[in-house]
């Protein structure tokens, strides 16, 4: 126990935990992303960007590259944290947990930091991946590692609460496939909103995963669908949300107690 009152030592054992899983299946949680990103670029940056003009300036192969890392980031952040916490419920282990000495937010830290740390760790391997693909610059650095650790951190709490909500493994799946996937593709991953219509731009403002892209869009060339103080802040109020969530969670036992 620390000083601060947080038990460092059961959030490092189970954040060891969550980690060592990561490296013992490689090929499924870091290979075979990288490899479906890759082929995105391929595609998308090559065969299809070759043809089309750039955007804002951009050149379409390199303007997808945030799009990208930020599906990726979404769709693995929910995914790791959602079957961490879902695989102790499926196996009762769960109630070993919440009988233990361990607060529930210590729990989540350790839970939602590993989630959120194998998602950055993917997300700068296909950061890395994409600069063989096409040239690449990051104008602002330091902002476009905020953005990276706070998307991978809300939409890791996001899949904590998947996790919990789920009562079968095809129920971990449902809202990653049916909800996130087409609201990123939505959202400005392939294309600027400025190109849509003027009713349908208004629309899409109202897809939260727009605010994501845009404000990691900004940090690669400096400017964006949405202005980086809105997307910031709107990234900050789905983060807050998804802690209110959990909160009451572990206050109320919901699909915990039973």
């Amino acid at each position: 126990m620390s000083a601060l009152g947080f038990n460092l030592h059961a959030i490092a054992a189970i954040y060891r935990f969550e980690m060592a899983r990561t490296w013992r299946t490689p090929l499924q949680s870091i290979v075979s992303p990288v490899i479906s990103t890759s082929l995105y670029f391929i595609v998308f940056g090559g065969a299809i960007g070759s043809r089309m003009q750039a955007v804002d300036g951009v050149p379409y192969g390199a303007f997808i590259v945030p799009g990208l890392i930020m599906l990726s980031l979404l769709t693995q952040s929910i995914a790791n944290a959602s079957f961490a916490i879902y695989f102790p419920k499926f196996t009762g282990t769960i109630y070993e947990l919440l009988s233990a000495p361990v607060a529930w937010w210590e729990a989540v830290i350790a839970y939602v930091g590993a989630a959120a740390s194998k998602s950055i760790l993917l997300g700068l391997i296909i950061l890395g991946t994409a600069t063989f693909f096409v040239p690449l610059r990051i104008e602002h650095p330091a902002i476009m590692l905020l953005f990276l650790v706070l998307t991978a951190t809300t939409f890791s709490l996001f899949g904590f609460i998947i996790g919990i909500w789920a009562d079968g493994f095809e129920k971990l799946q449902v809202i990653p496939l049916l909800i996130v996937t087409p609201l990123a593709f939505l959202g400005g991953a392939f294309y600027s909103i400025s190109m849509l219509p003027p009713f349908w731009q208004t629309v899409t403002l109202f897809n939260p995963v727009v605010y994501l892209i845009s404000g990691f869009r900004w940090s690669f060339f400096g400017h964006a669908d949405v202005s980086l103080g809105v997307s910031l802040g709107m990234t900050l109020i789905f983060l807050a949300a998804c802690i209110a969530g959990v909160g009451w969670i572990f206050k109320t036992g919901y699909r915990l107690k039973n």
